[in-house]
């Protein structure tokens, strides 16, 4: 089974590297030392919640500590990017929680590991206006990004605790539909849908361009409001045949994030930069706004909630029981933390 997935893998990765408009290329090569490559291939959604990778790109911080700009390649969601990374078409990525774990399962706890964290929150489960409440859910259709992705696993888990049953076909109480976050403004717009639980700005798109109402804000349903929407992970191979290309990965997502956080207005505006060169167009100030103000930018990885999606995604059906022991490893990110005098994160 996973040697099957392994050779679809491979195949997506040369086409994802064959230019078809996923992949942005940069910078030329650096001297190749004890622990360094000369290269990393990174892997990011072009997602406001993957702003420290939008922001470390388009500031120039990961060009500075590698000293080599990333070649770097976009995804609409998790399940694609692991197969990429599988298949060393990507080094390392910013993904959600439940790729990872899927990963870290078919790979049967070899093949990645979570380096650091990068955002919280930010993500809502969004619906007509004349849907008032989750009852009224049923026998309508509502979008995810991606079968098996951290939204999709939400949003299946969420209704199963609320009485809406969904098969992993997608059809039950109501239908899931997943789908490019690209096409849920106009499958909304067009009726095709009721709704969808999505990331930002795909969220506070479907509010202020097709009129959407929130029924559910994600991180209504989680201790103190916090739960992990995007973390870094990279392959194992990569990390120990490289330490110290990760380690410059890793300083530069720190240098990110607190960029972020030091200049909100500056990074909403390179955020907004990297996707109008990725989308064809930027979001509207009202979007970026709103999104900004739904997430929190944190190389915390908030372990506890990975442990809760990896339980909600077996019981959805969507993952086998699996030990997540191991599936950190913090060592780098704690040094870097620990140099510049801030607190460190845990795994537990």
């Amino acid at each position: 089974m996973l040697r099957t997935w392994k050779r679809r893998a491979v195949a997506a990765a040369l086409v994802l590297f064959a230019g078809t408009g996923a992949l942005t290329a940069c910078g030329g090569g650096s001297e190749e030392g004890a622990g360094g490559a000369e290269e990393i291939k990174l892997g990011f959604f072009p997602n406001v919640t993957h702003a420290p990778a939008l922001v470390g790109i388009e500031k120039g911080i990961f060009t500075k500590h590698l000293g080599v700009a990333p070649k770097t390649a976009t995804f609409n969601a998790g399940p694609s990017a692991v197969e990429a990374l599988f298949a060393k078409g990507i080094d390392a990525t910013f993904i959600g929680p439940n790729p990872a774990i899927n990963a870290w399962s078919q790979s049967k706890g070899q093949g990645i590991k979570i380096i650091s964290g990068a955002a919280s929150g930010g993500a809502m489960l969004v619906v007509k206006p004349e849907i008032k409440s989750l009852e009224d859910l049923r026998g309508k259709k509502i979008a995810t990004p991606q079968l098996g992705n951290t939204q999709d696993v939400a949003a299946r888990s969420y209704f199963k605790s609320k009485g809406l049953n969904v098969g992993k076909d997608g059809s039950g109480d109501l239908t899931i539909v997943p789908q490019e976050n690209s096409q849920t403004i106009e499958t909304f717009k067009q009726g095709v849908i009721d709704g969808a639980w999505v990331p930002e700005p795909h969220a506070s798109r479907l509010v202020v361009e097709a009129g959407a109402k929130v029924l559910v804000d994600e991180k209504d349903l989680w201790p103190d409001g916090k739960f992990v929407v995007t973390h870094l992970i990279v392959r194992t191979d990569f990390l120990k045949e490289h330490p110290e290309t990760v380690r410059k990965l890793v300083q530069a997502t720190v240098e990110a994030v607190d960029y972020i956080n030091a200049n909100p207005e500056d990074a909403k505006k390179a955020v907004n930069d990297q996707l109008a060169e990725l989308a064809g167009k930027p979001l509207a100030k009202e979007i970026i706004d709103a999104s900004f103000k739904n997430i929190t930018f944190t190389v915390d990885p908030v372990a506890s909630s990975l442990i809760t999606g990896a339980k909600n995604a077996e019981a959805v059906g969507l993952l086998k029981p699996v030990d997540l022991n191991g599936i950190y490893d913090l060592t780098i990110l704690n040094d870097v933390l620990k140099a510049s005098g801030k607190a460190q994160v845990n795994a537990g």
